[in-house]
């Protein structure tokens, strides 16, 4: 029933979306130092142009995080497609050489072909998207 690439993929996208937490746990304490920091200041001039550059800085990360939520489940979606190829793949011969029941071969080829180019589009819009995440990343 429980196939090992499934336990070893099941076991990865834990591991990512732990890491991804912890990376996005943080990346959001930085910026809580950074607004408490001028709030420590005795000054009210240092005081003053921090809550600008607070502003400027918590509005990008907030749409690079999303952002790679998003890639990060479109990759998984795309290991799923490809894990779908697989196992198409695998019931096709069952069906065809094993079981002899040539009338289901053709619906389980037209599955394939489909799952197929569900699988190219997904990673060209990873490829594309990637890209986007890249250009949202800070340049500091």
């Amino acid at each position: 029933m429980s196939d090992p690439r499934n336990v070893a993929h099941n076991k990865k996208v834990k591991q990512e979306k732990a890491h991804h937490e912890t990376a996005a746990g943080a990346g959001a304490n930085p910026k809580k130092k950074r607004g408490k920091t001028p709030g420590d200041e005795k000054g009210a001039a240092a005081g003053t142009p921090a809550p600008v550059e607070v502003a400027k800085v918590e509005g990008a990360p907030g749409e690079l995080e999303k952002s790679q939520t998003v890639l990060s489940k479109l990759k998984e979606m795309e290991f799923h497609s490809r894990a779908n190829i697989e196992t198409l793949a695998a019931l096709s011969l069952t069906i065809e050489d094993e079981l002899k029941q040539k009338e289901f071969s053709e619906p389980v080829g037209a599955l394939y072909s489909a799952q197929d180019d569900f699988h190219t589009k997904i990673a060209a819009l990873i490829q594309s998207y990637e890209a986007k995440c890249e250009s949202l990343k800070p340049s500091a």
